[in-house]
């Protein structure tokens, strides 16, 4: 063997012995699964979130989409449905016209008392005649606004154009001048012309609108509201609602919604406000905002004696007594007396003394008969009835008697 022979033989046997073991090669899982989506848009490739703290802004494309269809189709309806409703209106407006260019000059409408028969109106009018006294001033603004609404209603009969007129109301005048009367019967000419669902009227002050803590104020005046939907809202002594001392005060939040109210629910409620004119001329001045709400403003003025006195005959006529003609002389007596008097408050005064003649009168009968035992301790119907001047008399005497500082009290 030749030298180079044996060297190739040495260098095969070396490079074999230092040559890595050969073991037989497995298919791992990655290869022997077929991969579905060539394009690795599988499960693991989803966005998840992670622990990313804004994972809930995001979402799919697709969803996106989706989204963005659903609002053009909502936007496409909405305005598709704006030009109907406008279509509509073009044609009501045309066959309006039509209606007024083809209508005979002659078209009878009705008459006036018709329609305040029919409806009732005349019927709620005599009844304020007959549950007020005096107040001529009063009774002829409301009939104002009555023939407003009559009127209103019969144009709408033909065709013509109508509006809601502003009904809000401001009362002003001392107690007891059927601020509340007049408010109860208004509420009702509303109802029965279709001004108002209901007619009620629901009487509140302050305690009843505003709260005594923060957050209060807002359920309790929306409370109010809701139960005079449909009727008449009567706030008494209004201005005890704004606190111009202290501008943290909570009435300030029960006006602003009371103006919202009044400004976007004038179909439905009808709010009067009420109390002392120079106070109300001083809240206006406060809340110009409530001022120019209200397109009705009527003041009660005070009553005089004489009509005082026919007040007592009508609550004697409603409560079945008869008053003794001399009687009225002697009650007419106290009246003036305790007109001189501080805290003198109308037809309430007069509702008071009626209520304690009423005591005397039933005293006097009970110690002739029951005690006294006259007629057998029978008395007659007539005895039931009777206010006589000795009741009223009594009254008369305590204001006479007492001492200066406790004739308010008589």
């Amino acid at each position: 063997m030749n030298l180079s022979a044996a060297l190739t033989l040495l260098f095969a046997a070396s490079a074999s012995a230092f040559a890595p073991a050969t073991t037989p090669r497995t298919s791992s899982a990655l290869s022997q699964t077929t991969n579905q989506d060539p394009f690795g848009a599988g499960k693991s490739l989803e966005y998840t979130g992670g622990n990313d703290p804004n994972s809930k802004n995001y979402s799919k494309l697709s969803e996106k989409l989706a989204e963005a269809d659903t609002e053009r189709r909502k936007i496409r309806e909405e305005a598709e449905r704006r030009e109907r409703a406008a279509e509509i209106r073009r044609e009501e407006r045309l066959a309006k016209i039509k209606y007024m260019n083809d209508m005979p000059e002659d078209q009878p409408a009705g008459t006036v008392d018709e329609f305040m028969f029919k409806e009732g109106v005349q019927d709620q009018l005599n009844k304020l005649d007959d549950d007020l006294v005096g107040l001529l001033a009063v009774k002829k603004r409301v009939k104002e606004i009555a023939a407003l609404l009559v009127l209103d209603k019969m144009r709408r009969k033909l065709g013509f154009e109508t509006s809601v007129p502003s009904l809000h109301m401001s009362f002003t005048g001392a107690p007891g001048t059927g601020k509340t009367t007049v408010a109860v019967r208004m509420g009702q000419i509303l109802a029965k012309m279709g001004y108002a669902r209901r007619g009620h009227v629901v009487l509140a002050t302050r305690d009843d609108l505003v709260g005594q803590y923060v957050g209060h104020t807002a359920p309790k005046t929306k409370e109010m509201i809701k139960k005079a939907m449909g009727g008449v809202l009567l706030v008494d002594e209004a201005y005890y609602l704004y606190n111009a001392a202290n501008d943290r005060d909570y009435g300030q939040e029960s006006i602003e919604i009371l103006l919202n109210v009044m400004e976007n629910n004038q179909d439905d409620l009808v709010v009067a406000v009420a109390g002392y004119k120079d106070r109300m001329d001083k809240f206006f001045s406060y809340i110009p905002g409530m001022m120019s709400r209200i397109g009705n403003h009527i003041d009660f003025p005070n009553y005089t004696a004489d009509e005082l006195v026919k007040i007592a005959g009508v609550m004697a006529r409603d409560l079945e007594y008869d008053i003794d003609a001399e009687a009225y002389a002697t009650f007419k007596g106290y009246i003036e007396a305790r007109m001189e008097l501080p805290y003198f408050s109308n037809a309430r005064t007069v509702r008071n003394a009626m209520d304690r003649a009423r005591m005397n009168s039933a005293i006097r009968t009970f110690e002739k008969y029951a005690i006294n035992g006259e007629n057998g301790g029978v008395c007659t119907v007539e005895d039931l009835k009777n206010i006589g001047a000795e009741d009223f008399q009594i009254l008369l005497d305590d204001i006479l008697n007492a001492d200066v500082d406790k004739r308010i009290f008589a």
